[in-house]
């Protein structure tokens, strides 16, 4: 597992250790690309490192300036800030079938039990094709490109099953740890949409969770589990979703639609919610940055996933750009940020 630089990652990282000692990782192959939501550095307001599996957090072609990899970046004052990437490479993502056969990829958590079919890229896109290296004909592809939304890029993710025979409890988890500058490791997290998405198995903020779906225990670190919440924190903390897909026929796949995104503000980042119709979602702020959102407001979000839309689209909005608007069209969720914090 990858050192730990700073002093509060350090217990989990022990943590993590103990917990992964004599499982066997998949040794991760070098291939990886930043990305843009624009296609150009120059231009882009966000950027992606993808590893060849799908998962993020890449040291190749390195563009920010607080951290030595690019994880999910966003753009303020003409520079890079990522918000994934310091202290640990935690993000990734798993899948499970038939309750006993996973496969899952994490830099600093581990990876196991995927075969790469292929991956390419280009300045905007990339697509990492794997399947289960137990279960051959179980695929998992994540397709990455810009989004509706100039404050996101979308993955597409196809789950597809062609083992020749039918898999029961397919589910599928994504998990990253917010490091939001420029307070990386004590910031708040926002979690929305979970009280319907009815594909949601598990949720909470414990973003130093394995990717494998067949580990089931810890979910939380301060916010409850299982729960929408609003400016949890602060902690060092992040997010993590289960899904349950149930049962995939032979020949049948199930796609769906993450997000990532960086917006400069809490009221541009639900607009950016509400262009692509997210039904659940994560936002990681700054200590001092919970209010407004600003400097930047980090985005981890769904759709396709069972959902009620959690923001109104922008056209059904007389004012997209007044929080207290966007907020009413929040379902299952907090109201705007009236009072004040304590």
């Amino acid at each position: 597992m990858e050192a730990l630089k700073d002093s509060q990652k350090l217990g989990r990282g022990i943590a993590y250790s103990a917990l992964l000692a004599g499982a066997l990782f998949a040794t991760e192959a070098s291939a990886d690309a930043v990305i843009f939501n624009t296609g150009d550095e120059t231009t882009a307001t966000v950027a992606l490192g993808v590893k060849d599996l799908g998962h993020l957090n890449t040291t190749t072609d390195n563009v920010v300036e607080n951290s030595s990899a690019t994880g999910l970046a966003g753009k303020i004052d003409g520079e890079w800030q990522d918000a994934t990437s310091p202290g640990c490479y935690c993000e990734g993502w798993g899948v499970a079938v038939n309750g006993t056969t996973s496969g899952y990829a994490n830099v600093a958590a581990g990876s196991a039990g995927l075969t790469l079919d292929s991956f390419a890229s280009t300045s905007s896109t990339a697509t990492s094709a794997v399947q289960l290296t137990s279960l051959p004909g179980l695929s998992v592809t994540h397709e990455y490109a810009p989004s509706a939304s100039s404050d996101l890029l979308e993955v597409k993710v196809s789950i597809a099953n062609n083992t020749g025979a039918a898999v029961t409890d397919t589910t599928y988890r994504r998990v990253m740890d917010w490091d939001v500058p420029p307070t990386e490791f004590s910031e708040y997290v926002t979690l929305g949409g979970t009280g319907t998405t009815t594909l949601l198995k598990a949720s909470g903020d414990n973003g130093f969770m394995s990717s494998n779906p067949l580990l089931t225990s810890g979910y939380t670190i301060s916010c409850p589990a299982n729960s929408d919440f609003e400016d949890c924190g602060t902690d060092d903390h992040g997010a993590v979703f289960d899904f349950d897909f149930g049962t995939l026929e032979d020949g049948e796949t199930y796609s769906f639609k993450t997000f990532y995104g960086a917006s400069l503000t809490e009221a541009s980042a639900l607009a950016a919610l509400g262009e692509v119709g997210a039904e659940l979602f994560s936002f990681g702020q700054s200590n001092g940055g919970e209010d407004t959102g600003e400097p930047l407001t980090f985005i981890f979000a769904f759709s396709g996933v069972g959902g009620s839309v959690v923001v109104p689209p922008p056209s059904s909005v007389p004012e997209p750009g007044t929080l207290g608007l966007l907020m009413a069209g929040l379902i299952g969720f907090g109201a705007r940020k009236w009072r004040s914090k304590q």
